[in-house]
């Protein structure tokens, strides 16, 4: 019960600040105005977003991922090539957002030097959340690439979309599918070096000195015969 009204007021507070970010941007003062505008204690407001309207808006984030999982949860991807399923959850993620100036507001303020690490910490989350969402299973180098460079496709169409003033965001979604073909050109790639092996000897090249330089032989400060 205490973690449900915990939970409610946090959705309480996000919603009295949304009107305030327009003008004031996800800052101290629109905090405090979400507060007021609430009936909560500054004190108890702090409790649930310690650092204020900066969780307030890590807040709105990750609600826009849960909002966008569930949009996956309910859609029937089976008769679509993959990389239109990934275009689609990237298009239910940016959909899933009823305040685009919120959006605008969190992109300064998570551009912020203080904050970048912050919010790319927000963006590779929610490139998991869509992975995830489709059922990757890879537990290799693979679940790294493929988040960073859905990461870089993510944060791209943000800043696309929010310029975007064409019917139904259309524009965007051509962008979308445009970036994804490049994401799907650089799978291709990464398939065909793993079928050359002469290109896998090469790669495999730094692993190979790396052994070598923490081989005990060279701990120890011997050198082989000939050097």
């Amino acid at each position: 019960m205490a973690m449900d009204m915990h939970e409610d007021m946090k959705n309480q507070l996000l919603a009295a600040i949304l009107p305030h970010v327009a003008f004031d941007g996800w800052s101290e003062a629109a905090f405090g105005q979400a507060c007021e505008d609430s009936d909560i204690e500054l004190s108890h407001a702090r409790l649930a977003f310690p650092r204020g309207a900066l969780d307030l808006a890590v807040f709105f984030h990750v609600k826009g991922d849960k909002a966008m999982q569930l949009r996956i949860d309910e859609e029937d991807f089976s008769t679509m090539r993959f990389r239109d399923k990934v275009a689609a959850a990237v298009r239910f993620r940016l959909q899933s957002v009823e305040d685009k100036e919120a959006v605008r507001r969190g992109a300064a303020l998570f551009s912020l030097p203080q904050n970048v690490a912050l919010g790319a910490r927000l963006i590779w989350g929610s490139a998991d959340a869509i992975w995830s969402g489709l059922g990757d299973n890879s537990t290799d180098v693979n679940w790294y690439t493929k988040r960073a460079t859905l990461s870089a496709v993510y944060g791209s169409c943000v800043l696309f979309w929010l310029g975007d003033d064409s019917p139904d965001h259309a524009a965007t979604w051509e962008f979308l599918d445009r970036r994804i073909e490049n994401v799907m050109q650089f799978e291709k790639v990464k398939s065909k070096a793993r079928e050359n092996a002469p290109l896998q000897q090469i790669l495999s090249g730094p692993k190979w000195l790396i052994s070598k330089i923490s081989s005990p032989q060279n701990k120890t400060g011997k050198h082989s015969p000939g050097t």
